[in-house]
């Protein structure tokens, strides 16, 4: 997984309530176990014609969002149904941060496994977030995960909690596998002295 420590990006501003997971990656996507090649459908209904055109009023399909690399939305952002996919998507498209109010507890925890800071502060912070990032192309926030903080482009900066253990795991780039293979020594250690001790295993 991908380390996580300063991003200065292009923020998309979509300041919707309840963006849920079939918002974020449609059902009909869900097909794949691959995490590659949902970044195309991500928010597939939203910036999408029926025809398959895209829908030049959505953000992301407007020039100054096309490479934005973090997001900032509305309350309770990855409500619905847990699936994996919606991180994944999001990921995929190049988005790398997502701020918000509030988050569904378990799209929260997937976004960490898959190298995705998902940030959750006040309201007026947001709104304040959500301007600066109207702004377009030429106007990025920067995130600091070590220092836990966001800067808009004119220099405003607001603080941001984190749980101490995320925030170690995306610093370091580790997902379930990697904080596993931490403890690779101790594994073939256990494994060695269990071989000797129950050689009929």
């Amino acid at each position: 997984m991908d380390k996580f420590t300063t991003l200065t990006g292009v923020a998309a501003p979509l300041p919707l309530v309840n963006i849920d997971t079939d918002m974020i990656i449609p059902k009909q996507f869900l097909k794949t176990i691959k995490r590659e090649g949902l970044g195309k459908n991500l928010f597939d209904e939203m910036r999408f014609n029926r025809d398959g055109s895209e829908n030049p009023d959505f953000v992301l399909n407007q020039p100054a969002y096309r490479h934005a690399e973090i997001i900032v939305a509305g309350e309770n952002f990855g409500c619905g149904s847990s699936r994996e996919h919606a991180p994944w998507a999001i990921k995929d498209f190049g988005i790398r941060c997502v701020i918000a109010p509030s988050f569904a507890d378990i799209f929260y925890g997937n976004c960490f496994k898959n190298g995705i800071l998902p940030i959750a502060l006040p309201q007026d912070v947001v709104d304040i977030l959500t301007e600066d990032a109207k702004k377009g192309s030429n106007a990025r926030l920067t995130v600091d995960l070590e220092a836990q903080t966001v800067t808009t482009s004119d220099g405003q900066e607001f603080h941001f909690e984190i749980d101490s253990f995320k925030k170690h795991c995306l610093l370091e780039g580790l997902d379930d596998i990697g904080l596993t293979m931490e403890k690779a020594s101790a594994i073939d250690s256990f494994e060695a002295k269990n071989a000797t001790l129950h050689p009929w295993v």
